[in-house]
Order: C-alpha cells, then structure tokens, then sequence
C-alpha cells in the first residue's frame, strides 16, 4: 500500500482524573522527523513517543500534541507543612530586624517551595491510559495517511494510462510524419527546379529519418510506465523511487521534444511533460 506524509487524527479520552486529547498531524518532508507538545509532567514519556512513530513512518514532518485538563473535583485538599513555614518564618523575622523592613507576608511564605502540598495522583496509571490513547491516534493516523496513499495512487494511474495514450500517438503519427518531410524536401528542390540525383536523395532522407527517430524514446516511456505502476503496487516508502522515475520520464519527453518536426509531435511531447509535472507534484506527499 502507498502511503501520503499528509495526514491527521485525533482521539479524546476521559477518566476519572480528567481528559486529555492527542493530536497528531504530519506533512511532506525528505526525512522523518518528529515534534512534541507535552504537559510538563508527560515529558517523560516523549522518548516513548518518538521511538512508536520511528518503528511505524519512514519521511514526513510529524506534530504531535497532548492537551491534558485535570479533574478539579479530584483534587486533594492541600496540607500545610507547619515544621518548615515556621523555620521560613522565623529566618525571615531575624532578616527583617537585621534590615529593619515590615514584618513577613504570610502569604510569600506559603509561596515558598514546600510549604503547601497536595499528594501527587498515580502519574503511572495516566500515563498508561494516555499511552493506550496514543496508540489509537497513531492507527488512525497511518490509517488516513494509507487513504490518502490510495488517492495518489490513483492519480498517478491516471496520468500513466494518459502517457501511454500520448506515446502511441505518436508511434503511429511516425510513418506519416515522416513521408510529410520527404515530400516537403522533394518539393522545396523542385521548386528551385533543382536536378535531384535520386540515390543522394534518398540517402540525405535516411539520415533524416535516424536523426527523426523516437522509437527508443517510445520504448523507454512505456517500459516506464511499466516500472512505475509496479512500484505503486509493491507499496511501501516508494516516494524516492517514484521521484527518481519521474527523472527518467522527463528526460525522454525532452528528447522527444527535440527531434519533434511536426506540430502534433511537438503537442505530444509537451502534453507528457504537463502529465510528468503533475505526476511530480503528487508524488512529492507520498513516503
């Protein structure tokens, strides 16, 4: 299965310690690479994290985003730790006599680090819950990036069938093209009533032929075509195959262009570059 880098899920869950929401979106980019947005007390878990989206992708830009509200129903009552306010207290009576200043706030003394205390809920029990709910953003995540993959793909089918149409056009517009240009070259030298020496002729029309030849050109489109439908059904991270085979399209669509003499020669070769560019654009999202 072809996968797109272009993708989004979201999960929500809920417990008894509050809700949290996972977030996950990802766009086009060479190489894999991954950011987090964590609550500070999940930051822990981010190695965690990053390791899931290293085993499951390949290339994108991946975000990823954690809102976390905690159950303010649950919360404990807070506790006061006497023995250490009074030491902060009376530190801070000795600074206000040394300094002469007011006497202390009750309220920065609460302030202090340690002073008020709630017990801690079972982060490990969250986290577990929150892991479990990743794990479920990240399926639906691969999930829509696979739907997507599947709409590329049939993209790209389409702009092959396109190419081939294209190419054997032009396969059978060659014999007429050719016998245009003999016939032109003849009449131009009997106009100037110029005496043809028949075997010069017919060498000089050879050689023009060669030189006007694009079957090798033809050959390589449609064995192209061959190798990159191939690589849409083997799936996979084929995005860097798929890119170097578009390489090799437009080199022979050039080539064509070149030894293009005719105006239907020359709208063939510039219908397979319009085909070959958009082929490149949607190939660009695919991993």
């Amino acid at each position: 299965m072809i996968y797109s880098m272009t993708a989004f899920s979201r999960v929500e869950i809920k417990g008894d310690w509050g809700n949290a929401v996972w977030e996950i979106r990802s766009v086009n980019q060479r190489f894999l690479e991954t950011y987090f947005r964590l609550p500070e007390q999940f930051r822990g878990i981010e190695p965690v994290l990053r390791e899931r989206f290293r085993k499951q992708l390949n290339r994108g830009k991946v975000e990823c985003n954690l809102r976390f509200n905690a159950n303010a129903a649950n919360k404990s009552d807070l506790t006061l730790n006497k023995t250490l306010a009074i030491q902060l207290i009376q530190h801070a009576n000795w600074i206000n006599e040394q300094t002469l200043n007011s006497q202390v706030n009750p309220v920065e003394i609460m302030r202090m680090p340690g002073v008020m205390e709630a017990p801690e809920a079972d982060m490990s029990a969250i986290q577990t819950e929150l892991l479990a709910a990743f794990d479920t953003a990240l399926i639906d995540f691969i999930a829509a990036r696979a739907s997507e993959g599947e709409n590329l793909k049939a993209m790209i089918e389409q702009r092959l069938e396109a190419i081939s149409v294209e190419a054997d056009k032009v396969q059978s517009r060659m014999p007429e093209v050719i016998e245009w240009q003999r016939k032109r070259i003849i009449d131009k030298f009997t106009d100037a009533k110029i005496e043809l020496d028949t075997g010069r002729v017919e060498q000089e029309l050879v050689l023009l032929a060669q030189k006007m030849d694009v079957a090798e050109e033809l050959d390589r489109l449609n064995s192209h075509v061959s190798e990159t439908k191939k690589i849409l059904n083997k799936g996979g991270a084929q995005g860097r195959r798929l890119d170097f085979m578009m390489q090799e399209f437009n080199r022979e669509a050039n080539t064509l262009g070149s030894k293009s003499i005719n105006s239907d020669i020359t709208a063939s070769a510039v219908e397979l570059k319009v085909l070959i560019e958009q082929m490149r654009e949607q190939i660009a999202n695919i991993e």
